[in-house]
């Protein structure tokens, strides 16, 4: 039986699942009104543009998020050793302690990659970026800050790779645990 959905931004976090377990590729309207239990109708009202447009309101929904609970805690926090905490914590959470992919990283790596490449791009350039400013103004050098920013924006994305490659969790709370004791303002 069809599900009854009000509003378009209440099919969103279904479609990033289907996103996230299949890749763009894999995400066929029939996948996606399995899980999303919704008409093809219904779904075409909603996303009149297609898998397509499901693709780019997934990524602003994931972009939202983040920039909500990570970029602006980190770029606006008067403690930016507090909003470096904040977005561990965040991240722990989103990601499930690893046991979530990340869906950005997904189409980072896939086939549609060239398709959705300014907002994968912006993506972690804008996380990279507030974690660097974040880190100058915890007395860090601006190179060293954007260096290290990188590293742990790459460290948390690979952990997330292994930890499912693994079929263990611990590989990215370890490595969010290594990351936040690398960050500690003590370490400057």
């Amino acid at each position: 039986m069809a599900r009854v959905i009000a509003e378009r931004e209440d099919v969103i976090p279904m479609l990033a699942e289907v996103f996230r377990t299949y890749g763009f590729e894999g995400a066929s309207l029939a996948r996606i009104t399995e899980q999303t239990k919704l008409g093809k109708g219904s779904i075409y009202h909603f996303f009149p543009g297609g898998k397509e447009e499901m693709a780019e309101a997934v990524l602003a929904h994931v972009d939202a998020w983040f920039k909500q609970h990570v970029f602006e805690p980190l770029n606006e926090s008067a403690d930016a050793a507090a909003g470096i905490e904040a977005m561990f914590d965040e991240v722990g959470r989103y990601f499930q302690s690893g046991r979530r992919v990340c869906l950005v990283g997904v189409f980072a790596l896939g086939n549609e990659r060239d398709r959705f490449s300014d907002q994968v791009r912006d993506y972690f350039s804008a996380w990279i970026d507030a974690l660097a400013a974040a880190l100058v103004r915890t007395g860090r050098k601006p190179e060293d800050a954007m260096a290290l920013a990188e590293e742990v924006v790459g460290g948390i994305q690979g952990a997330l790779v292994l930890a499912r490659a693994f079929d263990r969790t611990s590989v990215f709370t370890d490595t969010l645990h290594r990351l936040r004791g690398r960050l500690s303002v003590s370490q400057n």
